[in-house]
């Protein structure tokens, strides 16, 4: 089984080796290591895991740990696929899209079918709305029923962290701790989400990437036929 390891390290030179040195002596294959922040001396890293069956997750955390000034920030099971050169593939598959329709919906239907796998997040979903009742014009897999809320972020005018316990969400939402981060598609009315449940909370640099990426995938995306 997958998980998603999130670390806070200190940011010197080997800490990324020893850690990988503590899990390989733990049992487990690292995936994929995505580094989200740096600053301050520290940096907070994305590690997606293979665990034997016969490993406990514990043991994950324990072994991170055990490497001198590494901190565990969560750790959740990970189902979604990786790639490397993610976002340049989206990107290209964007760019196909457009030429095989001039039509924007298929592109919005593929972002947000990819972007979950761009985030490592649990799910993704682009929403339209004006103060009222949204529409969902895209949504990927196991992303959770948007359908006649009201959503009072809507229109959006920047991009924003949504966290799981905000007052607009469900019961049942915060219940799960879904955290969600969004940012405008194209106008305020619409608007990329991305979703995880139990964490861990997006960060602004997540934020901020997906603000970059969502920016060119509308151009992209509104590109007219070659």
């Amino acid at each position: 089984m997958s998980y998603l390891l999130r670390l806070v390290v200190p940011d010197r030179p080997g800490i990324l080796g020893a850690v990988a040195t503590a899990l390989g002596a733990a049992g487990v294959d690292i995936v994929s290591v995505d580094v989200l922040e740096r600053g301050n001396g520290v940096a907070v890293d994305d590690i997606v895991i293979d665990l034997p069956p016969d490993r406990l997750p514990d043991g994950l955390i324990t072994a991170a740990q055990a490497v001198e000034g590494v901190e565990v920030e969560s750790l959740r099971p990970f189902s979604g696929p990786l790639d490397t050169h993610r976002e340049l593939e989206l990107l290209e598959a964007l760019a196909r899209a457009g030429e095989r329709s001039p039509e924007p919906s298929l592109a919005i239907k593929l972002l947000a079918a990819e972007l979950p796998r761009v985030f490592t997040s649990g799910w993704a979903a682009v929403l339209q709305g004006d103060g009222g009742s949204c529409e969902v014009l895209a949504a990927s897999d196991a992303a959770p029923s948007f359908d006649g809320m009201t959503l009072p972020w809507l229109p959006l005018e920047g991009a924003r962290l949504l966290p799981s316990e905000d007052g607009w969400l469900p019961e049942r939402w915060r219940e799960m701790a879904i955290e969600m981060m969004a940012t405008p598609f194209g106008s305020p009315r619409t608007a990329v989400v991305i979703g995880r449940s139990g964490g861990p909370a997006f960060r602004r640099s997540e934020l901020l990437r997906l603000v970059h990426l969502t920016g060119i995938a509308a151009t992209v995306a509104h590109l007219p036929p070659a």
